[in-house]
């Protein structure tokens, strides 16, 4: 008897941990303790710079202690006044810096990021840069070029197309990055109120195409808005950061609603 319930035992105790392995194994992104500072270096001149004791600097803490993850498929929302830490969040996750201490696991997955400023080279055409950008997300230039007209055609930015990036508009910025990140599919997808700007026709059709890319139930995407309406629609979570911690993360009607009763203090 003793050894049948050793033996039954052991089976629920592996079928225990092959259930939490797989758990594990649908988390596409997860994020331990995360930290990101800033050195902030007083102004000084040259000859005080020479005479003088070097001043101390500053270390700007953006992101503190953060934790979170998210399962493949999910569709999570960050909300946070101006200056909490978002998009720093953002593009340590998309791998544009590393954090000073904590880790960020993507599981394996690619990961592109749609944000204003961000990838691009001022120098080259628009076209340049989809091939340049493209190819920073792991793609070949053939299955970037064979891309290329519906990137182009979704932009909608016309003969800018072969004109220098620096020339271009903030709307005709995020166009281009919107579309070159919509049509070169990702695992997963960092968007940084990149679907807030624009004119009003080109925001519902970004909308639009963001809600067939979220269908594929094997995509996982963040979102950084001040949206509420964009957060809600889109969202099965959010979270809410406030001077670089998390507030409080969890069903986007619950969290937007005491993010806006704090906001209204």
């Amino acid at each position: 008897m003793a050894d049948g319930k050793d033996s039954t035992y052991g089976i629920q105790e592996k079928d225990s941990m092959c259930s939490i392995q797989r758990k594990e194994q649908n988390k596409a992104i997860e994020l331990k303790d995360v930290c990101i500072n800033y050195r902030i270096l007083n102004a000084t001149s040259v000859q005080k710079s020479l005479f003088h004791k070097k001043e101390r600097e500053i270390v700007f803490e953006a992101v503190r202690h953060v934790s979170f993850s998210v399962d493949e498929g999910g569709i999570l929302g960050i909300i946070g006044r101006n200056g909490s830490g978002k998009s720093t969040l953002l593009r340590s996750i998309a791998g544009v810096f590393s954090p000073n201490a904590g880790e960020i696991d993507l599981k394996g997955h690619s990961v592109s990021l749609m944000a204003l400023g961000v990838g691009f080279k001022d120098t080259l055409s628009g076209r340049e840069n989809i091939v340049l950008s493209g190819m920073l997300l792991g793609f070949t230039e053939k299955q970037i070029r064979e891309k290329m007209d519906e990137i182009i055609d979704f932009a909608e930015i016309g003969e800018f197309i072969d004109r220098p990036v620096r020339t271009y508009s903030s709307g005709m910025h995020s166009k281009l990055a919107f579309a070159i990140t919509a049509m070169l599919e990702t695992d997963i997808m960092l968007v940084d109120e990149v679907l807030s700007v624009g004119d009003e026709r080109f925001r519902k059709k970004s909308l639009e195409k963001m809600n067939s890319l979220i269908l594929d139930k094997k995509r996982t995407v963040i979102i950084v808005s001040h949206s509420m309406e964009t957060l809600r629609e889109l969202c099965d979570r959010v979270l809410w950061i406030h001077d670089g911690e998390v507030q409080e993360i969890g069903e986007p009607e619950e969290v937007l609603e005491h993010y806006v009763a704090f906001m209204s203090k």
